[in-house]
């Protein structure tokens, strides 16, 4: 057994393929129909081999139920070279601070953001 991927729904799909793509560096590695019309896209960071997969339903899917992001998926984290700088080239493309930088171990530069669906994002 192990972890494969962590998957999380969306409201707009190709708004979320281009943060994770153009914004936090993710690669599409696969793409599917789902259930009753829905859409899955698999992207992998290029470094890390990390997955996350994106899905999105139709209105009238059964499985596009209301959610309110954050409530049962914390956070997903990136590890930077120059959080700061990243965070700069973010916020000028409108990405939202879920929390003002803090210091991890003595360190400044751990910072919170929000994906286009309010779910938050570690830059570290």
């Amino acid at each position: 057994m192990g972890l494969r991927y962590t998957g999380i729904r969306v409201t707009d799909l190709p708004r979320s393929l281009r943060f994770y793509t153009e914004c936090m560096g993710l690669r599409e590695s696969r793409r599917g129909n789902g259930p009753h019309g829905g859409i899955w896209v698999l992207l992998t960071d290029p470094t890390t081999h990390q997955r996350l997969e994106l899905n999105w339903y139709p209105p009238t899917s059964p499985y596009a139920t209301p959610f309110r992001p954050g409530e049962g998926l914390d956070h997903l984290g990136f590890r930077v070279s120059d959080p700061a700088a990243l965070v700069l080239r973010l916020r000028a493309r409108g990405v939202r601070p879920a929390l003002l930088p803090h210091q991890r171990g003595g360190v400044p530069g751990v910072y919170y953001l929000k994906d286009p669906d309010g779910h938050w994002i570690e830059i570290y």
